[in-house]
């Protein structure tokens, strides 16, 4: 029962932000669409959205859809995951899979969305940009510490809107793509903010997988980094957050 109650809305869920946050990210970037050159305040809001539009989705399972949130609220001691959910390891790794799930078609359904730009020039990077991050300045300590802050910051401030009593509570998703957009805002200029491992691997293997053309490499050297960065970063801020809550 929990398998169904955790895997679909998380997959469901973690597939429009995908979708959304993809989507963003490619009308700004290819060849001839609407809203090319729209800058990167424009992904951020995008991004926001898509993680509000993502957490409504998932909400009966409590809308993690983001592997570091579950990790960091394991972390934190909490005796739920989400609404009659037990807060264990087996069900850590279902949220963590549909998480997974999601992330890969919510890109892929980007690039059929995409698809003619997708073909149009442009070079391999702008490509594979649109479906993962990677960093400004390519210094992989250090952009491991930004995912680290970037992500404190989302489960820290995530965990303090359940102790915030009903003002945070009526924002609800709200809140959490508003955070979303300060931190991109804020500490997403070196490496692109993935703050959520399963938002950077899920569509960095479909575009391995998709028959996209142009689209050069995936950029494995890098694909750790928006992982391990990010659980670190949840389990320092479910930690933090026990300690003062």
């Amino acid at each position: 029962m929990n398998f169904t109650a955790i895997f679909v809305p998380e997959l469901f869920g973690t597939m429009m932000l995908t979708l959304l946050g993809c989507g963003v990210v490619a009308n700004a970037a290819l060849p001839g669409t609407k809203g090319n050159g729209g800058g990167f305040l424009m992904v951020n809001f995008g991004w926001g959205l898509g993680v509000f539009a993502g957490v409504f989705v998932a909400i009966s399972s409590g809308g993690h859809i983001n592997p570091a949130v579950t990790i960091g609220l394991l972390a934190n001691g909490v005796e739920e995951l989400g609404p009659d959910i037990p807060a264990t390891a087996g069900n850590a790794v279902i949220y963590i899979l549909g998480q997974m799930a999601g992330a890969f078609l919510g890109a892929v359904l980007c690039w059929l969305a995409y698809k003619t730009h997708f073909d149009a020039d442009s070079d391999g990077p702008t490509k594979l940009g649109v479906f993962s991050t990677g960093p400004a300045m390519r210094s992989y300590g250090w952009n491991v510490v930004t995912e680290v802050v970037g992500t404190f910051v989302l489960v820290f401030v995530v965990i303090s809107f359940g102790f915030a009593g009903a003002a945070a509570g009526q924002l609800g998703p709200l809140a959490v793509a508003l955070l979303v957009v300060g931190i991109g805002a804020s500490l997403g200029g070196p490496t692109g903010y993935a703050i959520n491992p399963a938002r950077d691997l899920g569509p960095r293997i479909a575009h391995a997988l998709l028959p996209i053309k142009g689209k050069g490499t995936s950029d494995w050297s890098y694909s750790w980094v928006p992982v391990l960065g990010p659980i670190i970063g949840g389990i320092i801020g479910g930690l933090s957050a026990a300690a003062i809550f």
